[in-house]
């Protein structure tokens, strides 16, 4: 790979990326909700929310690892407006759906533009970001993502009323037009991949890939912290029904736990100076399971307020570096596919972990799934440890590894191209 850097122009291709995806990201974060509202009106019960949901998470997985590796081998930026015409058609479709069929249909569509949008996205941060620089920008790209789900379903909640059929079926419209004006965002982001590079990119096998040192560890780690962010969300209201706390103020609490976590993507780069990658990864994982188990106990709503503020600054730390720990482990011609990978594991996690927590609720009570969560995020923060104790894995052993996984590397180094170090 050549040495990456921010570019000609500077950083503006990162900070119109961010835009993009804080407009793609509300979309989504606005039509979910707007969808389950749709579909009961149509006549659906908790069941079938669950499996329009679910096919939202399902449908992706088949085309995720594909993508990646057709983002390894040639640009970035086609999947980008590929995914937001795949939100907005989604969103625009979901609110005429006439039946659940189609309601869970259109919500794998949308499910597909998400996924394309940030592979695409996160593909072009990784390849354009110099390795002391990923990061930062890894911190600033997903800041986009928490700004939208911050947003999104604020916006959802105004707009839907008493008549949820017709005026959730109106927010999904506006979903869909919000997704699309992403697209005036979407120009002179990705700089011209050296012809050199194309050629020399070779296919490395899945198992390769998984074998590297430091990729499962971040793909779990990713998958924790999501799993944590979804079920709090799902499962925070139902607390606040069994605690007597109004469905405003637990809004103002989830809401609170976004405004943490894109201020802690604010401050991630003299944190990482602070105290490394590997360090912070474990501490703030370490937190965030004690923080979560913790939820689980009757705290007054001050001390919920307080434990989500934390929770949310923690949680704000694990996809970022997740991302960028999956990629310099990584072999250097499968950093997108690394990347797929990792997504993949999030959208298991989003399908398991809601189910396993419903389980454990039936079981143990609505507080349990919290506890669960809990041992999830410090498994995650063991992982931490490790790689903290052997060290960040990256540049001649992550050149091994693809030279295991895939062959012996026989082309010539082009000139004026230099390897990741």
């Amino acid at each position: 790979m050549p040495a990456a850097s921010s570019g000609p122009g500077g950083r503006g291709w990162l900070l119109r990326l961010v835009i993009a995806f804080c407009f793609a990201q509300g979309a989504v974060s606005m039509a979910r909700p707007a969808v389950s509202y749709r579909a009961l009106s149509l006549g659906a019960d908790e069941r079938a929310i669950g499996v329009i949901a679910g096919v939202y998470a399902l449908l992706p997985l088949f085309a995720a690892v594909p993508l990646g590796r057709r983002t390894d081998h040639g640009r970035c930026a086609p999947l980008l407006p590929v995914g937001v015409v795949l939100i907005s058609g989604g969103c625009a479709l979901s609110g005429t759906a006439g039946s659940l069929a189609a309601m869970a249909a259109w919500s794998g569509v949308m499910g597909l533009g998400h996924l394309c949008f940030v592979i695409g996205a996160q593909s072009i941060v990784a390849r354009q970001s110099a390795p002391a620089d990923q990061d930062r920008n890894f911190g600033h790209f997903t800041i986009g993502a928490s700004l939208g789900q911050l947003i999104g379903p604020i916006v959802a909640g105004a707009l839907i009323g008493a008549d949820t059929g017709r005026t959730s079926a109106f927010a999904l419209i506006v979903s869909a037009v919000v997704g699309a004006v992403s697209l005036t965002s979407l120009w002179r982001i990705e700089h011209k991949r050296p012809e050199a590079v194309r050629k020399r990119a070779e296919r490395v096998p899945v198992l390769g890939i998984l074998r590297a040192r430091g990729v499962p560890a971040g793909i779990f780690i990713s998958l924790a912290v999501l799993s944590a962010t979804d079920i709090l969300t799902a499962y925070l209201p139902v607390v606040g029904e069994h605690r007597g706390i109004a469905p405003a103020t637990v809004g103002v609490l989830l809401s609170l736990r976004a405004a943490a976590t894109i201020a802690c993507r604010l401050v991630m780069t003299p944190m990482i100076r602070l105290l490394g990658r590997a360090a912070l990864l474990t501490c703030t994982c370490l937190l965030a399971g004690l923080l979560c188990a913790g939820l689980a106990l009757p705290v007054p709503v001050w001390g919920l307020a307080l434990m989500l503020a934390v929770l949310g600054f923690c949680l704000g730390v694990g996809q970022p570096l997740s991302m960028t720990t999956v990629v310099q482990a990584a072999p250097d011609d499968a950093r997108s596919t690394a990347l797929a990978l990792r997504l993949t594991g999030n959208r298991l996690g989003q399908v398991a972990a809601p189910a396993s927590a419903g389980l454990v609720a039936g079981v143990a009570g609505v507080a349990a799934p919290f506890v669960m969560l809990g041992g999830l995020l410090l498994v995650a923060a063991g992982l931490g440890v490790r790689q903290g104790t052997r060290g960040t894995p990256g540049g001649a052993d992550c050149l091994r590894g693809a030279e295991r996984s895939a062959g012996p590397r026989t082309d010539p180094q082009p000139e004026g191209v230099t390897e990741r170090s």
